[in-house]
């Protein structure tokens, strides 16, 4: 089952296009015309001024993962962290298929979001995010253990590589992942670690983040849909089509 029919959702292997926009609606007209080629849609909330949560879940026909970036992790949300919770519990309420939380947010707010959840269909995504570097091995699989026993379905562990050997260790989380029995979303950001959007796929990744075009990606290094449909093909030996 290939990436882009929008059946990935609970084995993983699937296409996130990541939807930064100002308003609800500018944010359906820029993804409508990706939805067949994806799995997934990000709809990040910090990058929007009153977001219209159950307009979203209605008229974008793909599983929504919401996310609302804290500014102490590169996001834009400065609001208060009960108020940035409040956005998350809104989009679980309305259908969200995922929501994501960063892994340093305290404890209690994400035990808060876990008790919501444990009555619907959405699975929470936590995550890690370093825009510097990339830590040691070690560092690294603290970070994922730390992942498997918060008590959260799915784990994202992102750095910024600045070398080949940063991209090796990263992905090598997803062989310890499996050994946990964890989905994990686990690249690199940057120019080096561009490759790593596209192999974590072929090694097990839960899920790969895409931009709308190359003019809105999210973080640094990031494919459009179609340069890492045409990538994933070329490198499982198919058409791209």
């Amino acid at each position: 089952m290939e990436p882009g029919n929008g059946e990935k959702t609970g084995a993983g292997g699937g296409i996130c296009v990541a939807v930064a926009r100002p308003d609800s609606r500018s944010a359906v007209r820029a993804v409508r015309p990706l939805l067949p080629d994806v799995d997934v849609v990000e709809i990040r909330l910090d990058a929007m001024v009153q977001p219209d949560i159950p307009a979203l879940c209605r008229e974008i026909d793909r599983p929504l993962l919401f996310t609302n970036r804290a500014a102490w992790e590169g996001g834009a949300c400065n609001a208060p962290e009960e108020e940035r919770l409040e956005s998350l519990l809104t989009a679980v309420h309305c259908g969200a298929s995922f929501v994501d939380l960063e892994l340093r947010t305290a404890p209690a707010l994400r035990q808060l979001l876990l008790e919501e959840i444990e009555s619907s269909a959405t699975r929470l995504i936590v995550s890690h995010h370093d825009f510097v570097r990339t830590p040691d091995a070690a560092r690294l699989s603290a970070i994922l253990r730390e992942q498997v026993e918060s008590g959260a379905h799915i784990g994202k562990i992102v750095t910024m590589a600045h070398d080949h050997l940063d991209v090796l260790r990263v992905l090598n989380l997803q062989g310890e992942a499996k050994r946990y029995g964890f989905p994990l979303i686990a690249f690199c950001m940057g120019e080096a670690g561009r490759i790593s959007r596209i192999v974590t796929l072929l090694l097990g990744g839960f899920m790969t983040y895409a931009a709308l075009d190359v003019r809105q990606a999210t973080a640094p290094g990031q494919l459009t849909v179609p340069e890492l449909k045409a990538a994933l093909a070329l490198l499982r030996g198919g058409s791209g089509s």
